[in-house]
């Protein structure tokens, strides 16, 4: 399975921390990519272009400062463009991240062969999330160098389809990075995707319960008092399907048990931070998460469960006679 050469020698364990919108930001990322893992945010966490090359410039200074002081190269980090027509800062943005050098481009709500182009001029990758087999063809095609099959139950706006089976169709046609997300909180669970086909983990909800997250106190307290019965899948929020937790759609002053879309739910980026702010966006793997710890803290954890549960497997193996090779 293709891990890209731009990863080598920087992973503790294969595990992007997804951009989440208003919560990802400098600090959940640097330590992020300190403790071995891909740090990621959203351009539009910034209001403006100039207000995203400042930070790109702070979690560039911070990592190579990181690593001057460690001896240790960190993992690379990421930015997530919104590649869709409503989103006016597309092409500042781009030029900003070309002239940054930005390792590693998530791309959402278009793939395009332009972008594509534009980051490989300087040899950055470029990830695409998806959530059915016909974005995944089209991302595909475009030349993008992975695949973030959003599958059932992942946070933020999350497809129905299984993760067996989104892993198992877009191998049979991509033969490079697929990138799993849905209801993953331990290493353990990386361990399974990295089993059945998947090359990375993509964690969003776990880290949104971190002490550098950017999230509201109140969030991260809900997130740790919910279980997966509290979350709810609707369009009536944002517009497109998505799961969000009961308790903030209630105390936003909506009735979670009788949403209706209407013209104020369509997506359009002006009225998405008020959305995201107000009614809190979780994915079913809430039920497994219990604290709330350093970014370097969790890092840890994940990657003690992540190795534990490949030697597990080794060990089984072994004892059961099974050829490993």
């Amino acid at each position: 399975m293709p891990i890209p050469r731009q990863f080598a020698g920087t992973l503790s364990a294969p595990i992007i921390a997804a951009p989440m919108f208003l919560v990802s930001g400098p600090d959940l990322v640097v330590e992020t990519c300190r403790a071995g893992m891909v740090g990621t945010f959203p351009a539009l966490n910034q209001r403006t272009t100039q207000g995203y090359e400042d930070w790109l410039v702070e979690i560039q200074d911070r990592l190579a400062a990181s690593e001057k002081a460690s001896g240790r190269e960190p993992a690379p980090f990421g930015v997530n463009l919104v590649v869709h027509k409503s989103n006016s800062r597309l092409q500042a943005d781009i030029a900003v991240t070309i002239a940054h050098e930005v390792p590693l481009i998530i791309t959402s709500l278009g793939a395009a062969r332009e972008v594509v182009d534009a980051v490989h001029s300087y040899g950055g990758l470029v990830f695409h999330d998806v959530i059915n087999m016909k974005h995944a063809r089209k991302a595909a095609e475009a030349g993008v160098d992975g695949l973030i099959a959003v599958a059932a139950g992942a946070g933020g706006h999350a497809g129905l389809l299984s993760p067996f089976a989104m892993v198992s169709e877009i191998r049979q046609f991509f033969d490079k990075a697929i990138i799993l997300s849905g209801v993953m909180s331990h290493g353990q669970e990386v361990a399974a995707a990295r089993a059945m086909g998947a090359d990375f983990a993509y964690l969003g909800t776990r880290f949104i319960a971190t002490h550098e997250a950017m999230a509201a106190e109140g969030f991260k307290e809900m997130i740790v008092e919910s279980t997966a019965t509290d979350i709810v899948y609707t369009p009536a929020i944002s517009g497109v399907n998505g799961n969000f937790i009961r308790d903030s759609i209630a105390n936003a002053g909506r009735d979670p048990d009788n949403l209706t879309v209407d013209a104020n739910s369509a997506l359009h980026l002006e009225g998405e931070a008020k959305v995201w702010k107000d009614i809190w966006s979780a994915g079913q793997g809430v039920g497994g998460i219990h604290d709330i710890l350093s970014t370097a803290d969790l890092c840890a954890r994940l990657t003690s469960e992540y190795r534990a549960a490949l030697a597990k497997a080794a060990a089984e193996l072994e004892a059961a006679h099974v050829p490993t090779a």
